[in-house]
């Protein structure tokens, strides 16, 4: 069992920059691919941005946001800069066992709050 503990988040202004950070347990982390995903208030659940031996991002959040990870510490980063009141949702990390990307994600972090003002 993987357990993903994130933190980070918070309110932050239209045009300013948040850090999430999701940790992970067990000694496989290097092998995952890791994702973040966000889902705002009635919608679904949306790709946000992922990271095995590549980093790959949706379209609404490229050269804006950055998916990092430090294999040492079992944790993946999400740096969102510009940010805009539409990137306000609830964010989640993941994990992917087999190291695909567009694989299905086993392990789900708790949620975090991310609330952009206008």
């Amino acid at each position: 069992q993987v357990q993903l503990v994130q933190s980070g988040g918070g309110l932050v202004q239209a045009g300013g920059s948040l850090r999430l950070s999701c940790a992970a347990s067990g000694r496989a982390f290097s092998t995952y691919a890791m994702g973040w995903f966000r889902q705002a208030p009635g919608k679904e659940r949306d790709f946000v941005a992922a990271i095995n031996s590549n980093t790959y991002y949706a379209e609404t959040v490229k050269g804006r946001f950055t998916i990092s990870r430090d294999n040492a510490k079992n944790t993946v980063y999400l740096q969102m800069n510009s940010l805009k009141p539409e990137d306000t949702a609830v964010y989640y990390c993941a994990a992917e066992r087999g190291g695909n990307i567009w694989g299905k994600y086993d392990y789900w972090g708790q949620g975090t709050q991310v609330t952009v003002s206008s």
